[in-house]
């Protein structure tokens, strides 16, 4: 008689810990994704995220772009444009 199930592993245990092992990531390099935005937490005085927000929505990229200008005049090479 057959059946459809597969075959239990040898080692059963070997084998969950196959299936739940963590996959390793690519590593991608530094420069691989110039436009992909990072997640932080930060604290900035608060008169400062004011003045940002006072604009309404898209404070968040203005404060971006503030600090990439501060960046750039400081020596950084601006990211290329795609």
């Amino acid at each position: 008689m057959t059946t459809d199930r597969p075959r239990r592993p040898k080692d059963p245990f070997a084998a969950a810990e196959a299936m739940f092992a963590k996959k390793r990531q690519p590593d991608i390099g530094t420069g691989a994704l110039p436009t992909a935005k990072e997640l932080v937490s930060i604290r900035i005085d608060r008169d400062v995220v004011e003045h940002f927000q006072a604009n309404g929505p898209g404070w968040q990229e203005r404060m971006n772009a503030a600090l990439r200008a501060a960046a750039i005049a400081d020596g950084m090479d601006p990211l290329p444009k795609e």
